[in-house]
């Protein structure tokens, strides 16, 4: 049995103590936090997530704050998305990317007024990032990390689980939407979304003190419905075909690789960094792509720490970046980051738990 060692690099999360209540057993590192992934029954907390209600401590999805006159200038900067119709209490998908164009992370942003923008990262620091460029280009903008803590509500039964906390005011936010509001005194921002496709709510926190009590008033609240603790699950969302920032994509990935496409608006500003080099990646067209791999194995693989090399002919063609047996498929499927010439429908192979595993490319989703 393994152990964590405390450090001040490695922070716990608000709702850490109520997920030990919960028997959490694993957990794996996010933005130096520590994030629960499995509370000792894979397989109920997949189908809770699927037909109930699942109750996620997702605060490692750190808040970059970006605050100013120039807040929106910078957000629109880092992002080669148009957020110019962007509306307060709207939240939208974006891939920020460096200077070449490379995905450096895929937020969600989250305008709560003119002044004022919150990024919803994925695992890299973009604080780092985002106050480089504002001191660089001498905007008026103060970038820094609130005390703001996501909690997700996730599966088919969250509405109602949030309506009955909230109010029946959150049945008519839209995707990706928000609203500022309290619960019990404690203030929260309530925005339909969450990694998942099951639906739901993530729950940010705004005063870090408060975590327990509010993991609590979910829990409580949530028991008509059958709540449960449960984390971000790996078999969903390689199911519903959610890319995963640095576990489906390396240091030369773009967004178009990884169908991110959609999300990028090529007539931004000259300014908006990447926006160059991902105008000439449309124009010549990308290299590689992301397909599905349905293996022809029955039964439950390993995936195996890293990337799993895919050939086809006996020649490398890309990488496995991810591989889990699917409870409703009930067969070994996984995303391909493959060379662009490849296509749905070809036979591969794939060294997965050591031995190496025919499969067919598929498209995403898979379900």
């Amino acid at each position: 049995m393994y152990g964590i060692t405390p450090s001040a690099r490695l922070r716990p999360s608000p709702f850490y103590e109520a997920t030990v209540r919960e028997g959490v057993t694993n957990f794996t590192t996010y933005n130096h936090m520590l994030m629960p992934t499995a509370f000792g029954n894979p397989e109920a907390e997949y189908w809770r997530l699927i037909n109930g209600v699942s109750q996620w401590d997702v605060a490692v999805e750190r808040q970059v704050q970006l605050k100013g006159p120039d807040a929106g200038r910078l957000a629109q900067i880092l992002a080669p998305r148009d957020l110019a119709k962007q509306k307060v209490g709207q939240g939208k998908y974006v891939p920020l990317c460096n200077h070449q164009g490379i995905l450096i992370n895929d937020p969600i942003c989250l305008k709560l007024a003119d002044d004022l923008y919150w990024l919803s990262i994925a695992d890299s620091n973009i604080w780092f990032w985002a106050g480089a460029i504002a001191a660089e280009r001498g905007l008026r903008v103060e970038v820094s990390e609130p005390d703001v803590s996501p909690m997700a509500i996730q599966g088919p039964k969250a509405e109602d689980v949030v309506a009955h906390v909230c109010g029946d005011w959150v049945r008519d936010v839209k995707y990706f939407w928000f609203r500022e509001t309290d619960i019990n005194g404690i203030p929260v921002v309530v925005q339909r979304s969450g990694w998942s496709k099951q639906g739901g709510f993530e729950i940010y926190l705004r005063d870090g003190t408060k975590g327990a009590r509010l993991w609590n008033i979910f829990r409580e609240a949530g028991q008509p419905w059958g709540i449960g603790p449960g984390g971000p699950n790996w078999c969903e969302r390689v199911e519903s075909g959610l890319i995963s920032y640095g576990g489906d994509t390396d240091a030369t990935t773009n967004p178009f690789e990884v169908r991110m496409g959609k999300f990028v608006d090529l007539h931004v500003p000259d300014d908006t960094i990447g926006i160059q080099a991902l105008r000439v990646v449309a124009t010549e067209r990308p290299k590689r792509h992301s397909l599905g791999v349905v293996l022809d194995a029955g039964d439950p693989v390993a995936p195996g720490f890293h990337w799993n090399p895919v050939f086809m002919d006996g020649k490398k063609v890309g990488c496995m970046t991810n591989c889990i047996f699917s409870y409703r498929m009930k067969k070994n499927i996984g995303f391909a980051l493959i060379d662009a010439d490849c296509a749905i429908g070809d036979r591969v192979e794939t060294r997965v738990s050591g031995a190496m595993q025919p499969g067919e490319l598929t498209d995403l989703p898979f379900l």
